[in-house]
């Protein structure tokens, strides 16, 4: 893989995976919310207008982009498993900005996810 694939790669995981903080954030802001038909407009305006949920959308319409640029370059069997790091990146980052857990468990898990990408890495190279 050269560096403008693994560039697009990386690029597409960390847009997907700030529009998921991103969108954690708009509902943060917002709420906990019952889905009942008399909350539908209501929240729908609330999620319509809120700053943090609009740019997670954008995030993930971008990412969109940016992955198909990257599959046209490189073989799915390849790209897909990439997608992985951004539980990574996202773990760590709820950690750090939403004050989430981070147990010795989810950690051990990180790890054999970020071994896991290596030997698929490899193993296509």
């Amino acid at each position: 893989m050269n560096a403008t694939s693994l560039a697009l790669i990386l690029t597409g995981v960390l847009l997907n995976a700030a529009a998921q903080l991103l969108l954690k954030s708009g509902t943060n802001a917002i709420g906990h919310f019952q889905f009942e038909l008399s909350q539908i407009v209501p929240i729908g305006l609330r999620i319509a207008s809120s700053p943090p949920i609009l740019g997670g959308l954008c995030c993930y319409a971008v990412s969109v982009v940016v992955w198909i640029l990257a599959l046209s370059r490189v073989p799915v069997s390849q790209a897909y498993p990439m997608l992985s790091i951004g539980y990574v990146v996202n773990a760590v980052a709820a950690w750090w900005l939403f004050g989430e857990s981070l147990a010795p468990a989810k950690v051990a898990g990180i790890g054999l996810i970020i071994a896991g990408v290596v030997l698929v890495g490899r193993a296509s190279a």
